[in-house]
């Protein structure tokens, strides 16, 4: 297929491609999937070989968040029955944090609901990332706490945070259709404190939520000029007790496309396949490691992942490896240059989706291809609810987490 060659040579040399090259990707047929995987295959491979790096997300004080995020199982006015506590102890999340590096975790993302911290709230969680960093090391830490007040991010760096996770979530055009207490700039605006605070940059977005195909594509060219160095793809879990509860807009085979689209328009950018995998790719999450180079580890913020040793044995029967915390995550280009470069950019620095904080505009190229009939999609065959499941151990409880 011409575009797919086209496609493999631009992430090869880190070219962005054109919008129509991007929205050909998601129009692709399930007869194509093993064709765009093993191609998006090859970007991967050729920036991350065959490394996974594992997360692993503690969630510092659950619900009971002031914001509406429509998605968000911890959003004001949710019924969801999550877990619902305040913050963790310093020891308390260290402790937590314990269970995911000693399963293979090289990162631990430290995340809490709220539309943003007080002073107060980020002098808590820097004594946290201390302790974290004092009984682990090697470890890196990413906050996720919401909107960043100036200061904060300096803050949080010189306690030894390493990355700031905000996510874009959706497209500018559609982001008031999902969220009503904060706008889409404010994120913006997060994402580049974080940026010149020095610390790595995390941002993505969330997948299934009623979106168009032009929307996938107009915050994934978004995120690219953002520039995080990693850029985590949730897909929706639809909790009930949320006003997206009867969304279920995907199939299996269209998690795989949105991955390669990602891929190919951030080739060299860690991208991660967060919150719902489990829900929505259900058997073929071993294809999407051809994609996506990280995973989250064991669970979510409020719902419940497989099993860690299922995560571990995945990986291993895929042929994959589990990247080792002497490993760099990021090419080369990307590790020497302060964070610089999603794609071919050469500026500075590219979790789960249920908070408010993490989650819980681009063109060019030259190929010629049409723009393809981009209507969103059917949406799956049979709502597969009995897969959402809210978490009941772990952080906030007294029951081992799964790790």
């Amino acid at each position: 297929m011409d575009l797919l060659n086209t496609l493999v040579d631009k992430g090869l040399r880190r070219e962005l491609p054109t919008r129509e090259e991007a929205l050909a990707v998601l129009a692709t047929s399930d007869d194509d999937l093993l064709d765009v995987v093993a191609a998006a295959g090859k970007v991967r491979r050729k920036w991350f070989g065959r490394r996974v790096k594992l997360n692993y997300l503690v969630n510092l004080k659950s619900g009971l968040c002031p914001e509406d995020c429509s998605y968000c199982s911890q959003r004001l006015g949710s019924t969801a029955g999550i877990l619902k506590y305040t913050w963790l102890k310093p020891d308390e999340a260290s402790q937590a944090a314990a269970a995911g590096l000693a399963g293979g975790a090289k990162r631990v993302c430290l995340v809490a609901s709220g539309r943003g911290p007080t002073d107060r709230d980020v002098d808590r969680v820097s004594e946290t990332i201390k302790t974290i960093k004092d009984q682990n090391d090697g470890v890196e830490v990413c906050a996720c706490l919401g909107l960043l007040s100036d200061g904060q991010a300096e803050r949080l760096r010189e306690a030894g945070a390493d990355a700031y996770n905000h996510n874009l979530n959706t497209s500018e055009s559609t982001y008031g259709e999902i969220t009503s207490t904060h706008t889409y700039a404010d994120r913006v605006d997060t994402v580049n404190k974080a940026h010149a605070a020095g610390l790595s940059a995390c941002s993505g977005l969330i997948a299934g939520m009623g979106e168009s195909d032009e929307d996938l594509v107009d915050v994934v060219y978004a995120l690219r000029e953002l520039d995080p160095d990693s850029v985590p793809v949730n897909f929706l879990i639809p909790f009930e007790g949320t006003p997206l509860a009867k969304e279920w807009n995907l199939t299996p085979q269209r998690c795989l496309r949105i991955l390669a689209m990602v891929r190919f328009v951030c080739p060299d950018v860690e991208v991660r396949i967060a919150g719902g995998r489990e829900v929505h790719l259900r058997t073929l999450q071993p294809l999407a490691l051809h994609l996506a180079n990280s995973i989250f580890l064991g669970d979510y913020l409020t719902s419940e992942g497989q099993a860690g040793k299922a995560d571990l044995d995945m990986i291993a029967d895929a042929g994959f490896e589990v990247e080792g915390a002497d490993q760099v995550t990021l090419p080369e280009h990307r590790a020497t240059a302060a964070g610089g470069g999603c794609g071919s950019h050469g500026s500075a620095g590219c979790g789960s989706h249920e908070s408010a904080g993490c989650g819980s505009h681009a063109d060019g190229g030259v190929c010629g291809t049409s723009a393809p009939d981009t209507a969103a999609p059917a949406p799956a065959a049979e709502p597969r609810t009995d897969l959402v499941a809210v978490r009941r151990r772990g952080a906030g409880t007294d029951l081992a987490p799964n790790a």
